[in-house]
């Protein structure tokens, strides 16, 4: 469907990622991991970007996309909007999506491929679903790490939600997990991979990286859902 709506809310995720929020249509149905695309005026002109709904279908009052703001012409505008200011979107699309249908899952992001992650983990944690679930989310630093707080407080309150981040340029005193995405850090951190349908998110680089790394480890094609993000 399509329908315009005014901002709600931003919020500050991190240095250079905000989330922005708008009133829900009570028609509007939507999978966790869904997209839709935002068209905002640039320079003069209308244009039009897919963003992952990090929002959970569960959360009936408003609709969340996440953006890193990359300096670019569109991110600028984005950027530069308020509270009040009106949205065009358009959607729901794509099936990358979860509805409770596997028992055990894993969910490796890169970056800002953590947007449909939420989405999903927010859906499992409001639903209730039981899913064993386990999230491997990949930074550059700490300070890159969107939804952390969120996150962490899901893990600590769900016994089947496990939150694993690691870092690319970690700091010293970071004590989590270090490096990029690997078979060590995965037999680590998810060590019944081969039990798991595996959800991977992430910039192109990370996500042809990280789906040949599990077919190397065994983890058959059919087992690996993937969703590249577009813009980097």
């Amino acid at each position: 469907m399509e329908f315009e709506a005014p901002i709600t809310e931003i919020i500050q995720q991190t240095y250079d990622v905000k989330s922005f929020r708008f009133e829900r249509p009570e028609d509007f149905e939507y999978k966790a991991g869904q997209y839709f695309f935002v068209s905002i005026p640039v320079d003069g002109e209308i244009q039009r970007k897919p963003f992952t709904i990090s929002s959970s279908p569960t959360e009936k009052g408003f609709l969340e996309f996440t953006k890193k703001l990359t300096g670019h012409e569109f991110s600028d505008a984005l950027d530069a909007m308020e509270v009040g200011d009106v949205l065009a979107v358009n959607g729901p699309y794509g099936r990358f999506t979860f509805e409770g249908e596997f028992d055990k899952i894993a969910l490796i992001s890169g970056g800002i491929g953590i947007t449909p992650m939420i989405s999903i983990c927010r859906y499992c944690s409001d639903k209730k679903t039981g899913t064993d679930l386990i999230i491997l989310s990949s930074n550059k630093t700490a300070e890159d790490i969107a939804f952390r707080e969120e996150l962490d407080e899901m893990d600590n309150e769900h016994s089947n939600l496990k939150v694993v981040h690691t870092l690319t340029r970690a700091e010293d005193d970071w004590p989590g997990c270090k490096g990029r995405i690997c078979d060590t850090i995965i037999m680590d951190y998810i060590p019944d991979f081969m039990d798991r349908v595996i959800y991977v998110c992430g910039p192109p680089a990370m996500m042809k990286a990280t789906e040949e790394l599990l077919l190397n480890m065994g983890v058959p094609k059919g087992q690996i859902k993937k969703e590249a993000l577009v813009g980097f």
